[in-house]
């Protein structure tokens, strides 16, 4: 019977994916997908690119600085005899060649802050990254759901048709009452719209599914997936310290820290004043002049303090937000976790509910063809049995959505 469901099910639904290429994805490879193609990831992957180039800018020195100044006699009566008016004897040149220096490291303290600058936007990223494949698993359980929601509505459907041309050969031979055969039918036309609400959830999941994973063909999922592939066999205090340690949020909390001690010391840096240093080539009425140049800023009043100031108070924020994500971290771990815990012991009592409703609902079902029972009594079965499924269903669907959850928490889900 169960093949028999699963072969209606596939011609019913998948028949409109036939005619095109289709994808089928268990949990780690629909992850595997979305951390390779999902539309919203490689945008996200180009921030690293860009804070690298900040490394590349910190890195190069800064250029010299070429000046020229030319000055005319204009008066053409103090020119010197016989020339004209560009000729040396009447006019004076000034070539000057610089280059500022950075002292107190400068330039290394910028190069420190920019590598700071593109650990955290790899955190970042990896954060991000830790959203979308959340976001992934969850989607793909959620297709998961509503296919053996599917599923069990299409098995229901079907036990009751096949009740309902029984029931029309038996009130034929007045063996029933036609209140009997209209009973079974008004259950029949109730499975049947649930199945069409059931089917239209079941492709719109799928979608989504497809969208998140950036797959161009159709796709469907490997309802066998155990998704349990990596069994929790942690205590709840080494996940806690396994998601301090390896939650991409934290370490973009600890990268931001140490990004803003880098910055402090280069503001502090900068607050020493840059020489400008050169040489002089200075042609006045063709008699060579040759001298040095030197610039320096005198710090009388702006000494960088607000830069200073600001550097310290980011360093300050960094730290009080890192004590806060920690404090988050714990929360969601121990919640998270006790969820995980309640949800498989639901799961293991379910379990063993699921073959007491199905003996139940065949024992009534042979006695009610036999007229040994009523119809109320096999309806009342019916409901049940399908009430069991579906909450067995649930309990499942929240065990295995508590599950990623917990990946999630931890920072594990990116080592999928």
């Amino acid at each position: 019977m169960r093949y028999a469901i699963l072969l209606i099910f596939s011609c019913t639904v998948g028949l409109p994916l036939i005619s095109e290429a289709q994808t089928t994805l268990t949990l780690p490879g629909a992850l595997h997908a979305a951390r390779n193609n999902n539309p919203f990831l490689k945008p996200a992957s180009l921030n690293t690119a860009i804070a690298q180039s900040d490394v590349v800018t910190a890195r190069l020195r800064p250029n010299p600085v070429l000046n020229n100044q030319t000055l005319h006699m204009t008066n053409s009566s103090q020119w010197a005899p016989d020339t004209k008016f560009l000729d040396g004897k009447n006019n004076q040149y000034w070539w000057q060649l610089t280059k500022q220096f950075q002292l107190a490291g400068q330039r290394k303290y910028k190069q420190q802050y920019a590598a700071g600058n593109v650990s955290v936007t790899e955190k970042a990223y990896a954060d991000t990254e830790r959203g979308v494949l959340t976001e992934t698993g969850n989607k793909w359980l959620d297709v998961w759901y509503n296919k053996v929601n599917l599923e069990l509505i299409l098995e229901a459907k079907e036990n009751v048709d096949s009740l309902v041309k029984t029931q029309e050969i038996r009130l034929k031979n007045q063996v029933i009452s036609s209140s009997e055969l209209a009973r079974t039918q008004l259950l029949l036309e109730q499975y049947q719209i649930q199945y069409k609400n059931a089917a239209q959830s079941y492709r719109n999941e799928l979608q989504n599914l497809k969208l998140l994973t950036g797959q161009t063909d159709s796709v469907t999922i490997d309802d066998q997936d155990p998704v349990m592939s990596l069994e929790m066999t942690q205590q709840l205090d080494s996940l806690l310290a396994l998601s301090l340690a390896k939650r991409p949020d934290v370490q973009q909390a600890q990268a931001m820290i140490t990004a803003a001690k880098s910055n402090i010391s280069l503001q502090k840096s900068l607050a020493i004043p840059s020489p400008e240093l050169g040489f002089i080539w200075n042609p006045q009425n063709r008699v060579p002049y040759f001298g040095l140049y030197a610039t320096i800023e005198l710090p009388f009043f702006s000494r960088n303090q607000g830069e200073i100031r600001k550097s310290k108070i980011v360093l300050q924020q960094s730290q009080q937000s890192l004590s806060a994500l920690q404090q988050q971290v714990n929360t969601e771990v121990q919640s998270t976790w006790h969820t995980y815990q309640v949800n498989r012991e639901t799961v293991d009592k379910y379990k063993n509910i699921l073959p007491k409703a199905e003996n139940i609902l065949q024992s009534v079902r042979y006695a009610y063809t036999k007229g040994g029972t009523t119809i109320i009594d096999f309806l009342d079965a019916q409901r049940t049995w399908f009430d069991t499924q579906k909450m067995y269903y649930d309990a499942l669907y929240n065990y295995r959505k508590s599950y990623l959850q917990l990946l999630q928490v931890t920072g594990l889900i990116n080592q999928l």
